[in-house]
Formats: structure tokens, sequence, C-alpha cells
């Protein structure tokens, strides 16, 4: 019997040996940030955690709460997924958000938008200026083709559909919910004649983006190769997610009044709260 307990014993000498070993990618607990905004506390945080190359990280938010990506070595994708967090039946449509913005490209003052209308999230500030409409993310089918012949292990389970899958099922969401997403750090242009080029770095280290939260949100990131990346090896570096609360947005704020689109936009959301 002694035998048969040591290896258990053991187990869990070590598991406890672990305590406080830090990886790379791991959130924070609590979370700290040394690089925070003039005017926002520590106890302001909400989140603190680096989304290692292939990983993937899901996180909910209040109305007002800020977040702040930042593409740390210069190669980081950031395909990103929004859910109304009290009702998830509503979520991201990117073709609204470039249909009633008559824009494709997004950038400091553009807004994401939902399915019914009301803006999602808002961009406050933008230093990176290539982002995705158009591309939406990998799958494995698509992986397997470019990155799985010759790689030991193989790495085209790491695609980012089955990241954002796996981020939504832990809030009881499925397939069907892996709706189409936006890239944050790699662009797609599209040309005169439709062709899309894409715009894949890699590019400076810690460009960055800080986006506000127009609603209670459910957010989802997968970190994975951008689906029309071109080089043969599966290439990613890891971004870093910090996030703050912060106001809800005002009724004076630039942004939300910069066009008639916009503003509609913003009163949908408000009369959502108007309850």
């Amino acid at each position: 019997m002694t035998e048969k307990l040591a290896k258990p014993i053991a187990a869990r000498e070590h598991a406890r040996a672990m305590a406080g070993s830090v990886a790379e990618a791991m959130p924070i607990l609590p979370p700290v940030a040394d690089d925070l905004s003039d005017g926002v506390m520590q106890d302001d945080l909400l989140w603190e955690e680096t989304i290692a190359a292939g990983g993937y990280a899901i996180r909910r938010f209040n109305r007002g709460a800020r977040l702040r990506l930042i593409d740390l070595q210069g190669d980081g994708c950031a395909s990103f997924q929004i859910f109304n967090a009290e009702m998830p039946t509503e979520r991201l449509s990117v073709a609204d958000t470039v249909k009633v913005q008559w824009n494709a490209y997004l950038g400091a003052g553009k807004l994401l938008l939902s399915d019914m209308g009301r803006v999602l999230m808002s961009f406050l500030e933008d230093d990176a200026g290539t982002h995705d409409c158009f591309c939406g993310t990998s799958n494995e089918k698509r992986s397997a083709q470019k990155y799985g012949q010759g790689e030991q292990p193989p790495r085209y389970f790491l695609n980012g559909r089955d990241r954002l899958l796996l981020g939504v099922g832990k809030h009881g969401l499925g397939r069907k919910d892996v709706h189409p997403c936006v890239n944050l750090f790699k662009g797609a242009r599209i040309e005169d004649d439709g062709a899309i080029t894409p715009q894949i770095g890699p590019f400076e280290p810690g460009r960055r983006v800080t986006l506000r939260a127009e609603m209670d949100l459910l957010i989802v990131i997968a970190n994975c190769p951008h689906v029309l990346d071109p080089r043969d090896a599966w290439t990613v570096t890891p971004l870093r997610a910090t996030a703050w609360r912060g106001p809800v947005t005002p009724v004076d704020d630039p942004i939300r009044n910069s066009t008639p689109e916009s503003l509609r936009a913003y009163l949908n959301a408000e009369d959502y709260y108007r309850r």
C-alpha cells in the first residue's frame, strides 16, 4: 500500500513545488502593469495577460472598460470576436461594421458594430494601422494543407477557428457561434481590381490598439497566423492584453458624435440599457 501511495504523493509534492512559477503566457493575478495611461490606477486593472503564439483568451467586460492590445514582437495576429454578454445571440457583425461606417478599414475613431445596429466597441487609439475586416481566420483544413507537411509535431491544429471555439465553449457556446471576425495587427487591402493584398509584416514591435467597451461584452481573442500569411513556416508571436475600468461614454464624446451613423449606433446601445 505504501508503494502505491508513493507516486501520487510525489506528484502532489511536485505540483505544490511549482506554486509561484511564472510562464511567459499566463494571466497575472492580481493584475499588475507598470505602463498604464495617466489617471489609471492599479486598483482599476481588470486583466493583464500575455496571449501566447497559438493561444487564445476570453474575457467579460462591463460598459466603459478599456482594452489595450500590444503586438509585443511585431508578428501577432488578434482574431477578434465580440458578444453581448447578456444576450450572446447579438454579436459582432463585420458586414455592418463596414457598411454602416462606409469604410472597411479600422483605426482610431472607428466602431465595431453588432448585428442589431448597436456599437459594441470603439477604437480610442491605434498606432498599428494594419487591420483586416475581409479575410476571417484560419481553420484546420487550410492550416493542415499549408503547415501539416514535414513539421514535427504538426502545428496546423493551432488555427484561429479552433481557438475561438475553445474560447466560446467555456461560456456554453458552440460552432454555430464562431462568426466572422476582425483581425487586428495583420491587415488586408482591396485593390482597384478587387484583389486582396495582405499586410502581414513582420512589423515594428510594440504597436498597440486601445478599445473601449460600449456594452457589457464577452470578448474572444485567438492569436494564430493570418489566413493569407504567405510564409511557409507557421509564424506568429505573443500579444499582450491589459484592461482597466473606465467611465461609460458621455453624450459629448467626439467619437460618439463624429458621424450620424456613429451617433445612431450609440443611441441604439444606450436605448438597450434604458430599462
